[in-house]
Order: C-alpha cells, then sequence, then structure tokens
C-alpha cells in the first residue's frame, strides 16, 4: 500500500506539512508507524523543522548520516544557512549516485531551484516516478519561469492519476493564481477550506486565502484572514508582506510593514523585487534630464 495513500499511514502527518502545520508535523506521534514508514516520517519531521526555522539543529541531527535522504536535509539546512557552495556540492553527487530516490529528487530539486538552477532542478524532478511532491515542485519551477502553459499541463497530467489529492489541489491553485479570471474564485474555495478548518488552519493558508481575497477585489476579508495569521505567527513575513501589498492597494501608509519585513527577513521576495525594480527606475531617469523653460 502507498502510505501516502488515502488509508496509508503516512497521510496525515503529510498533509500536516502541505497545510503549513510545521509545529503539528513534529509533534506528531510516529511511534506507531511502520519499520518501513520511519525514515520516511523522519525525512517529513526534519523538512517541518526546516520549515521552522531550525536548520542549524536539523544539520547537526543528520551529521555523519549515510542516507541519501538524510544527506540531502543536511544539503537544504546548509543552503538555509547561506552556505550555497557546500549544499549544491552535496546534491549534484546524489543526483549523480541516487538521482532515483525521491527524497534527492525533491530536496535536491528544492536546493538547484534555490540556487538558480532551474534547468538542473527540472533534469532531476523529472526522474519521478508518479511522486506528487515532485509533481508539485515541478509546477512551482515552471511558474518560476512565466511558464504557466508548462505547470498547466503538468496539473492536467495530475489530476488523471490523484484527482482528490490535497498536493494537486494546492497546484492547481497556484495555477489558477496565475492565470487568474474565475480560476481566482476557485483557488479561494481550496484556501478557504484549510484555512478555516480547525484541524487543517494555519499561517500558511490564511495568508493564501487573504492573497486569493485580494485578486477578488476583497479588501476587508483580506484583512480579516491576515488578521488571524497574525494572531497565529505575528512575526510571519509572508504575512507582513500582504499587509504592506493591502495598505499600498488600499491607499494607506505601508512603511510599518515595510520596516517590518526588512527586520523579520531583509531578503523577502518582495524587498528583492522592490529593489530591483528601484534601480530600474534610478537607471531609466537617467536618460532623461529636466527641461527648464525661460
Amino acid at each position: 500500500m502507498d502510505p501516502y495513500s488515502a488509508e496509508g499511514e503516512l497521510i496525515n502527518i503529510h498533509n500536516h506539512f502541505h497545510q503549513g502545520q510545521f509545529q503539528e508535523v513534529v509533534d506528531f506521534d510516529t511511534s506507531s508507524f511502520s519499520p518501513d514508514n520511519e525514515l520516511a516520517a523522519r525525512v517529513i519531521v526534519l523538512r517541518a523543522r526546516l520549515a521552522l526555522g531550525q536548520a542549524e539543529d536539523v544539520l547537526a541531527d543528520v551529521k555523519g548520516e549515510q542516507t541519501p535522504e538524510l544527506q540531502a536535509l543536511g544539503a537544504l539546512a546548509e543552503l538555509q544557512l547561506g552556505k550555497t557552495d557546500a549544499a549544491l556540492k552535496t546534491i549534484e553527487k546524489l543526483a549523480s549516485s541516487s538521482a532515483d530516490n525521491a527524497t534527492v529528487q525533491i530536496i535536491g530539486g528544492t536546493v538547484l531551484q534555490a540556487a538558480g538552477k532551474s534547468e538542473e532542478a527540472l533534469a532531476l524532478l523529472s526522474q519521478h516516478s508518479g511522486n506528487l511532491d515532485a509533481l508539485s515542485l515541478i509546477v512551482q519551477i515552471h511558474l518560476q519561469q512565466n511558464r504557466t502553459d508548462l505547470a498547466l499541463k503538468e496539473v492536467a497530467a495530475a489530476r488523471r492519476w490523484a484527482q482528490d489529492n490535497l498536493l494537486v489541489n494546492l497546484a492547481e491553485s497556484w495555477v489558477g493564481l496565475r492565470v487568474g479570471g474565475e480560476k481566482y474564485q476557485q483557488a479561494f474555495y481550496v484556501y478557504e477550506e484549510l484555512a478555516q478548518g480547525a484541524s487543517t488552519s494555519s499561517t500558511q493558508s490564511l495568508v493564501s486565502q487573504a492573497v486569493c481575497e485580494l485578486h477578488l477585489g476583497r479588501l476587508e476579508e483580506a484583512q480579516t484572514a491576515l488578521e488571524q495569521a497574525f494572531q497565529k505567527d505575528p512575526q510571519n513575513a509572508d504575512a507582513i508582506a500582504n499587509l504592506l501589498v493591502l495598505n499600498v492597494i488600499s491607499g494607506n501608509s505601508a512603511t510599518e510593514q515595510l520596516e517590518s519585513l526588512k527586520k523579520v527577513n531583509a531578503k523577502h521576495q518582495l524587498l528583492v523585487d522592490l529593489d530591483e525594480k528601484s534601480a530600474l527606475f534610478d537607471k531609466a531617469a537617467t536618460k532623461y534630464s529636466p527641461k527648464v523653460s525661460a
């Protein structure tokens, strides 16, 4: 039996992870899992700990391990700690020796993409055998490449063999937010169900709901969802970034959120984009000189 199927023993801990309920993953009782699933469960828990910012602890935890799965997670921890070269060296070695390993594909693809090596990441991930984690990462990479057509193709293919699956629903929602139109509402239904469910709600799903609300022009509802997100995690960078966007759209000052985001995560993608666009504007401005008429 597939341990990630609806009847499999890893389904709940796996869903917790992809719902953004990382502390629930860490606290999950894995003592009853069969020996065959012990490593897979440990991998999910370590990924959750990395998502919670515990890279140093995870790196210490997997130090000296020889299994490809744990070596890959060590590389991801190194990446988060700014040791990009060391992380890439480990992943490139694993990609040569264990390219058929699902965890190597997923974690390796994550590291390679983060390092700007999209084609290498896709080449590794494309070797998966019906793994939805790998497929969802492929979708994310295509979206980052602005290849919505390829992302749509991947989701459509997944729908044929994994119709009622959380990851497929999420991947379809990511694509929907890029496509727009009526797809905004469809994505909203997915995130709203997760965000407002007592057993599925997380900061991540609440922020995602708020993003949908923003696209749909429902600013008050977006504000409410973000307030709920802050109740769970007052320092969540994505929540701060989206509150900044909401304030700009609403015509309010976003200075407080901008400063808060710089303190929480100075390398957040929103700040990177703002710096890039500011530099482009300054460059364009140098081509023009003010004309003064007498």
